[in-house]
């Protein structure tokens, strides 16, 4: 008999692979997605879709019906799979008898605060880039201004805020303005994106795994189109246990990072919930979606770490497509090595989104990352 779960949002970049886990492992899965929106999720033999109000527009009564279709499902536990369920889900949980496979209360708040992280990764031992108080003025270089808060709750609506670089003092003003809430400061690293994954169970964290970005869907900065399973590294290993320890973490866990030319990897956000490259934990077998809801259910689960395997290359066909275009376009990147590189196929490249019988979901979510690009660039063009 297969246990009934509800996961969101449908279109969370790792929708598709933790719905896939959840099914592969017995369990019946049902995924909210926000009304009148379609997304290459519902093309899944094994995935219901039910319709939520979207948090833009009411995020309380979102929240309501995210209870209610556990309620309908009989859902053993929901999952959160970005940032906006999170806060949700937390929310559903306060109004509701909901198990909730992912932060609620304080870590909630620590999930979806910065502030808050750095403060905690700073303590953990993890070299974190300082941030600027007022005085970026007298400091040349740039900047990264980014949101606070990763979900921001204005007049009943959830908004999702978006930083930028900055070269000077009235850009960080600019930009901060336009996030409209508290923003972070902090000089511009350049260097190489890792995540260290996990599943942590009473602040105990296990099951840790590593990646390396190979490839970003733009070039100037985004989410990876490639990326590439490596060792956790030693000198990392303490500062993450002491990390989950010190927040009293449940739940599934990535510490995003960013390894500079001089080696040093600068702590950049935690993210408590699933992420977009869960390919390649599931093809290294680290079942995570799958293990958060077993030990939702009960804290004395503890997963049982795979068999150690080969390194992969994880890619994503559509994302990769997008940066081929945007290298080819504004020359962002060697224009033939950039070619060369994502036209060749390895022996052990894997695809993002892409299982037997599921060929459907495969080109629909490849299609619609190349049409969403297309239409934020047609958007952008036409000055709106």
């Amino acid at each position: 008999m297969t246990a009934p779960v509800l996961i969101g949002f449908a279109d969370a970049l790792a929708a598709i692979e933790s719905a896939w886990c959840l099914a592969d492992h017995g369990f019946e899965v049902t995924a909210f997605a926000r009304r009148g929106r379609r997304t290459p999720l519902a093309g899944a033999t094994r995935v219901r879709i039910i319709d939520v109000t979207p948090p833009e527009r009411d995020a309380y009564q979102c929240a309501a019906d995210i209870a209610g279709a556990a309620r309908r499902t009989g859902a053993i536990a929901v999952l959160p799979l970005d940032d906006h369920a999170v806060w949700l889900c937390d929310r559903a949980a306060a109004d509701a008898a909901l198990t909730v496979a992912g932060p609620t209360g304080d870590r909630a708040t620590l999930a979806l605060d910065k502030r808050d992280q750095l403060k905690l990764a700073e303590a953990a031992g993890f070299p974190v880039p300082p941030a600027a108080a007022g005085h970026a003025d007298r400091i040349g270089g740039r900047w990264m201004v980014k949101p606070a808060l990763a979900v921001e709750l204005r007049e009943r609506r959830l908004h999702r805020p978006t930083g930028a670089i900055a070269v000077g003092p009235d850009q960080i003003e600019e930009i901060s303005a336009g996030i409209g809430g508290p923003a972070i400061v902090q000089p511009l690293i350049d260097g190489v994106g890792e995540g260290i994954f996990g599943l942590a169970t009473g602040g105990t964290a296990t099951a840790l795994s590593a990646h390396r970005r190979v490839r970003m869907m733009n070039p100037r900065g985004s989410g990876s189109s490639a990326c590439r399973s490596i060792p956790v590294a030693g000198e990392l290993t303490g500062p993450v246990r002491d990390f989950i320890a010190e927040a009293g973490w449940d739940g599934l866990f990535m510490i995003e990072l960013l390894r500079d030319r001089a080696g040093v990897p600068w702590f950049m956000e935690l993210n408590g919930r699933a992420w977009g490259s869960m390919a390649l934990a599931r093809y290294k077998g680290y079942h995570y979606p799958s293990w958060a809801v077993r030990a939702a259910l009960d804290p004395r689960f503890r997963p049982s770490m795979p068999p150690p395997q080969p390194e992969v290359t994880a890619r994503h066909l559509g994302r990769e497509i997008v940066h081929l275009g945007m290298v080819l376009a504004r020359g962002d990147a060697p224009r033939l090595a950039t070619a060369r590189a994502v036209l060749r196929v390895q022996r052990e490249d894997r695809w993002y989104n892409c299982q037997r019988g599921e060929a459907r979901v495969f080109a629909a979510d490849s299609w619609a990352t190349i049409r969403d690009q297309l239409a934020h660039r047609l958007y952008r063009g036409a000055g709106r």
